[in-house]
């Protein structure tokens, strides 16, 4: 197969797996590993891209991958957390390492090969936990741990791996543990040197807009891939670590503002991880899963039930991290992009090492590495089982322990009026949680005492687009007296909660049509919410007549039709349906009876028995 041909084809198959993981709510990864297997069975990787061409690209991707994550970890998250994030990458990892290796040295590994599997499977990494957390949305905190976590020990297993591999190599000389310390002395120094040097320079760049905002993108790319390949060049592996500190750098200077940048790259990530599993997952043969297959299983079983909960529990000792935390994360511990490649790679580098050997360890090495050559399929079974299984459990646990919810049903409201505070009532009287975030605080102070979630900051802080925790909150409504504030926060909140969940009040000057030169333009509007859809001096003014916001349950009995022709002025609100709660559009089908509606209507109608 010509290589145009086989990349067009996993471009499009990457990207209807992603979709359709999307569709059934399974993890990306998931559907993306299975599809590159089946297809790995007619087509090889290596055979129609070269092992070279492949690692190469492999390589680069992983690079840029490990930056966009780097860039999304927000110092200010952790200010509470500075003993867990540090523990969870340091001590937890050394855990996990002894365990993990004890584990591959039970199941028939040898132990040089155990303990390069070891230092390869500590890490976890953006491309299964981002796409898990986006799903599951937890509290701020775990989901800050788990991110945290999932970066910095990505370059650290890297790094680790290196140094087995030296240790490796090098056999049972005496200064192979001189040589191991200075490799990971110099990996560090040259990281630390690539990254705040280059973080530097494009500060200056940026700060004096020496660039134009159309090539912003391309500079954080040639950047990105710059420190990566230039610290490889001096140290081996140490590239993962340059770009992950150069990402962490950048997002966090407050002179920077990367929003656009951030952006493009969250649509790179995507596009990358589904041609990386793709491609990654073919190169594995079914004759080698079967082969491997019991062994690797019981090996999940090892990492899954005992290494990661005694690496959490122990690591974690000490620390403000609560019960239920420590639970949760004991359950989250999926493998990645990251495992896949430098598996691949190192077994490529052994194979390497093992031709160009000579004298004793020529013989010990070629034995070592076709041992190797089961570390590449042992891994993908890890990749697959891990996924599977904490990806579809997770959202179950953590429910059970208050953390998150698989049905984040939640609305948060920008605005305080009075129908705001009512309908934020109505929806926790079903179990909705909401928030009302405005810096009125004497309405604030009203909706507390109708236990309602509230929080004083301006819609458009940095608390609230990037610190407000988010978990169980599936909506947004912008409802405050200003549109161009209403259409500015729908626009921050449907980069976290989807655009199709985001919704701002009709504007004042709303046009049906896009030529005219009065009205706003319409990309620049979210959804308008309600039925019918109003504006904030509307909604007023039938607050001003008399007008409250009520719940009703429609029956066969009592149904849409009869509520309506009894209150031909009620504005729909919201409909639950006993397990989530929708925004009513102008588009929405509201069911005839079986829901709960909540509508501002007038309060003479507020004692119908069908009606609570």
């Amino acid at each position: 197969m010509e290589p145009v041909v086989y990349l067009g084809a996993v471009l499009v198959v990457g990207a209807l797996a992603q979709w359709l993981a999307w569709a059934v709510k399974v993890p990306s990864i998931l559907v993306l590993l299975i599809v590159g297997f089946l297809g790995g069975i007619y087509v090889s990787p290596d055979e129609v891209l070269g092992r070279d061409v492949l690692f190469a690209g492999v390589t680069l991707a992983v690079g840029i991958i490990l930056f966009e994550g780097s860039m999304s970890l927000r110092v200010a998250h952790v200010r509470d957390l500075g003993r867990p994030v540090l523990r969870l990458c340091t001590v937890t990892v050394l855990i996990a390492w002894a365990l993990i290796t004890a584990a591959g040295w039970l199941v028939g590994l040898d132990l040089q090969l155990a303990l390069l599997v070891g230092a390869i499977l500590v890490v976890t990494g953006p491309t299964v936990i981002n796409p898990i957390l986006r799903q599951l949305r937890p509290t701020r905190r775990v989901s800050s741990l788990l991110r945290w976590e999932g970066i910095i020990v990505d370059p650290i297993g890297a790094i680790l791996a290196l140094l087995v591999y030296h240790a490796v190599v090098v056999g049972n000389r005496e200064d192979a543990v001189g040589t191991a310390v200075a490799t990971l002395l110099i990996s560090i120094g040259v990281a630390l040197g690539f990254s705040l040097v280059l973080a530097v320079l494009v500060e200056i760049v940026m700060v004096r807009h020496l660039v134009p905002d159309y090539l912003h993108g391309t500079l954080f790319i040639a950047v990105a891939l710059g420190g990566l390949v230039g610290s490889n060049m001096i140290q081996e592996e140490s590239g993962l670590l340059t770009v992950t500190v150069l990402g962490i750098v950048l997002g966090n200077r407050p002179t920077l503002h990367l929003e656009h940048v951030k952006e493009f790259y969250e649509h790179l990530q995507v596009f990358l991880i589904g041609i990386l599993f793709v491609i990654l997952a073919g190169r594995v043969s079914p004759t080698q899963v079967i082969d491997i297959l019991p062994t690797s299983l019981v090996f999940v079983a090892i990492l899954i039930l005992v290494v990661r909960p005694v690496s959490i529990w122990l690591g974690l000792v000490g620390t403000e991290t609560t019960r239920q935390e420590r639970v949760l994360l004991s359950g989250m511990a999926p493998r990645g992009i990251v495992a896949a490649a430098v598996t691949s790679i190192f077994a490529l580098k052994l194979e390497h090492a093992a031709d160009s050997a000579q004298g004793d360890r020529a013989d010990a090495l070629v034995v070592l590495a076709r041992e190797a050559e089961g570390m590449v399929p042992l891994v993908f079974v890890t990749i697959v089982a891990t996924v599977a299984v904490y990806g579809l459990g997770v959202g179950r646990l953590a429910e059970r322990l208050g953390l998150a919810t698989t049905n984040p049903q939640g609305v948060v409201f920008a605005g305080s009026q009075t129908w705001v505070r009512q309908a934020a009532g109505a929806l926790g009287e079903l179990g909705v949680p909401t928030i009302l975030v405005s810096q009125d605080s004497g309405a604030l102070q009203r909706a507390r005492m109708d236990g309602v979630r509230t929080e004083r900051t301006n819609i458009l802080s940095d608390y609230a687009l990037h610190d407000l925790d988010l978990a169980g909150i599936g909506s947004f409504v912008a409802a405050t007296d200003d549109d161009g504030t209403n259409g500015t926060a729908a626009r921050e909140f449907g980069h976290t909660l989807g655009r199709s969940h985001v919704f701002q009040l009709l504007r004042e000057d709303a046009s049906p049509s896009t030529h005219d030169r009065s009205s706003s333009a319409q990309r620049l509007s979210a959804r308008a919410p309600f039925r019918p859809a109003l504006t904030h001096e509307q909604l007023d003014e039938r607050v001003d007549a008399g007008m409250v916001v009520r719940r009703t349950a429609l029956t066969e009995s009592f149904t849409l039709e009869d509520y309506q022709e009894r209150n031909p002025e009620a504005v729909l609100l919201f409909t639950h349906d006993g397990t989530r709660a929708q925004v009513v559009t102008e588009d929405t089908e509201v069911p005839d009876s079986g829901v709960t509606l909540i509508a501002l209507a007038p309060a003479r109608e507020s004692r119908r028995p069908a009606e609570e």
